[in-house]
């Protein structure tokens, strides 16, 4: 195995006209806001607007972690308070019949050190994932365009997005019959309809890892989660299944992931700035250096719903040491600060970082 690539400032490599893109990117993301806080007369998040649990949790760094994963948050061994939340990525609140992929935010508290430019009053540190390992565009003109995609399906009728979304499934495991797949369709509703507990999560975007660079994936192991991984939710008729599901299995048993770091190990065919392309783990494995763990819990009821008008995650709330870098982290800086700033003044409800991991019942 080759051995990490140390971290160089030249591993990123802007774009042209990137500024510009993101003015647009920032557009259309407050189209979006606009939209659906007309809509519903509330503002909600621009993407990953459905939440479908908060999860207490537990965030362990191993103990005699290798110098190369001792970095940034993992460099000591200890115990933080976490929040987990977990959703779905469109900027409007679906039905559940519309199938998408799943996010995984976690909140990791009182994590010490120096931190990044607009984070430096916080003491938390986010790590955001989808359940693929590969991100949806090349560009970020390619992003403004599968978001531009998007926004022309917020605020149409259900009836036709369930429709739309029966067919890109269609669509996608065909694709996927012959070893293609496709980020585009499965944002806009290809997605398998999966149970979110037994998914591996991805970070997808490269950041710093001390003195390395390193992909995130959580990853799930006790057997709760688990025996959930090839479980679909049958949502016909339910436009809130999921939630349905996640409190009656959040509830059952105590809950274990691993929080896995994949160490950039060969700039040839693990790109910083091209997030579409997976990094083989033959060439760098994923290796646990946190255990994640939460006890049996409701998941979802009005007191925690209320919870995502004041908080928000950033991949650029945290340390130096865990960077993002390229293009998609870039891009995604102010403008995800902007959808954040919004629901704010909305809503009246001011965005902040927790001081405690307690959720209400």
């Amino acid at each position: 195995m080759n051995p990490p690539v140390w971290y160089r400032d030249d591993l990123e490599m802007p774009e042209e006209d990137e500024k510009e893109t993101e003015l647009k990117l920032a557009d259309t993301l407050s189209n979006i806001l606009q939209t659906t806080a007309e809509d519903g007369g509330h503002a909600i998040r621009s993407v990953h607007a459905k939440g479908h649990a908060w999860i207490r949790a537990e965030f362990e760094v191993l103990s005699d972690l290798p110098p190369e994963l001792a970095q940034g948050l993992f460099a000591s061994p200890g115990r933080h308070d976490a929040l987990i939340r977990i959703s779905t990525i469109p900027g409007d609140i679906l039905g559940d019949s519309i199938s998408v992929p799943r996010g995984f935010a976690l909140k990791v508290l009182d994590v010490s050190g120096p931190r990044l430019d607009g984070s430096e009053a916080e003491t938390t540190q986010d790590f955001i994932f989808v359940n693929g390992p590969a991100f949806g565009a090349v560009t970020a003109k390619d992003f403004l365009g599968n978001l531009k995609l998007l926004a022309k399906t917020t605020n149409r009728a259900e009836w036709a997005k369930k429709a739309l979304s029966a067919v890109l499934r269609t669509a996608e495991s065909a694709l996927e019959a012959v070893g293609g797949e496709s980020g585009t369709l499965k944002a806009l509703g290809g997605a398998p309809n999966v149970h979110p507990l037994g998914q591996t999560y991805y970070s997808q975007t490269a950041f710093r890892y001390g003195a390395y660079v390193a992909k995130f994936a959580v990853v799930p192991v006790s057997a709760s989660l688990t025996g959930h991984t090839e479980e679909e939710i049958d949502a016909s008729g339910e436009p809130d299944a999921i939630r349905a599901a996640m409190n009656r299995d959040v509830g059952q048993a105590p809950m274990e992931w691993e929080f896995c770091v994949q160490l950039l190990r060969d700039e040839a065919t693990m790109p910083v700035e091209d997030a579409t392309v997976v990094w083989g783990e033959d060439m760098s494995p994923l290796i646990p250096v946190a255990r994640i763990r939460a006890a049996p819990q409701a998941a979802w009821t009005a007191e925690r719903a209320a919870l995502d008008d004041s908080l928000r995650f950033s991949v650029w709330t945290g340390l130096a040491a865990h960077r993002p870098l390229g293009v998609m982290n870039r891009v995604r800086r102010d403008t995800y600060q902007m959808s954040s700033e919004f629901r704010a003044r909305f809503n009246g409800c001011p965005v902040h970082e927790p001081a405690t991991a307690d959720l209400p019942a």
